[in-house]
């Protein structure tokens, strides 16, 4: 499936409404909506009209604007600038663009995201402009609720970069000789050696392959492949190579040890965290994880936004 260009391909930048035929991508599994148009410089906030009220599917789409950057591929994280739009009012609700703060937890990959959306975004353009609609109606209740019943995301693609799939990076060689020995297998998942370690009541942060990305902030979205280990055994509780995708998280709402052990470190880099359990989950016991666990995790950070 792909999305014909040729109306922007000359990178114009020009003003461009989106309702025209020229958007023709359709795509299995999503209903294809008309009647809302986008008018703006390319890659930059749209005004989006609609006649209200508008009623919206779940999983519906119209793509508004098309854009003249490249096209997304595989491995492809996407960013994007939204509006959020009530589909009854037309009154603007929310919006990424008054902050600059682009949502980019678009990966392009068909483990990552729902099939039906990967074949929607594979092939759309950096400067495309896009709507979703949501429908959160329910016949079950007919109070005013404080979440919309349907709306509209607008969604501009402002940029892609390429998500690793591993740790990538300059291999640290000096390393203390009495912390468990990690070793990956070709595709780079972790195993341990728990090599007698003991551990004590201090967070442990080594890094064992250093990236070449920007450094992580604590108030950064993290991806990342991980596995943990109970200290006491060297037993895994949890592992996103098992699963066969990466995870990403809010790095001021894990594990303090997460927080701590990963902020300041780059993308790209592979971390050792030994995390004692004042910063774990303490007296809790969780799936796997008795109560009062040390714990060890191998981190790669695969991207930050």
């Amino acid at each position: 499936m792909t999305v014909s260009l040729a109306a922007c391909a000359d990178g114009s930048e020009s003003k461009d409404s989106s309702s025209s035929s020229s958007t023709s991508k359709t795509v299995s599994g999503l209903t294809k909506m008309t009647g809302i148009t986008a008018t703006g410089e390319l890659g930059k906030k749209p005004k989006v009209t609609f006649k209200t009220p508008f009623s919206v599917k779940n999983n519906s789409y119209q793509i508004l604007q098309e854009g003249n950057g490249e096209a997304a591929t595989d491995g492809d994280r996407l960013c994007t600038q939204q509006i959020i739009l009530d589909a009854k009012s037309g009154e603007e609700v929310a919006s990424t663009w008054s902050d600059d703060a682009p949502e980019c937890g678009i990966l392009i990959g068909k483990n990552s995201i729902d099939e039906a959306y990967y074949n929607l975004f594979k092939g759309l353009k950096v400067n495309t402009t896009l709507a979703i609609g949501v429908n959160n109606s329910s016949s079950s209740s007919s109070s005013t609720s404080s979440t919309l019943e349907q709306y509209i995301n607008v969604m501009t693609i402002v940029s892609k970069s390429k998500s690793l799939t591993r740790a990538e990076g300059d291999k640290v060689t000096n390393i203390p000789s009495n912390l468990p020995k990690v070793t990956l297998d070709k595709n780079g998942k972790p195993s341990l050696n728990l090599n007698g370690y003991k551990p004590g009541d201090k967070l442990v942060v080594q890094t064992l392959i250093k990236g070449k990305g920007a450094k992580v902030k604590e108030s950064n979205t993290v991806s990342a492949n991980y596995t943990g280990w109970l200290a006491s055994n060297g037993k895994q509780f949890d592992s996103s190579w098992d699963r066969g995708s990466a995870s990403d998280f809010a790095l001021n709402q894990v594990v303090k040890g997460w927080t701590q052990g990963l902020t300041g470190q780059t993308v790209g880099s592979q971390v050792l965290l030994i995390i004692p359990p004042s910063l774990g989950y303490g007296s809790e016991a969780k799936s796997g994880i008795p109560a009062n666990s040390t714990l060890i995790f191998v981190v790669d950070i695969l991207a930050a936004y």
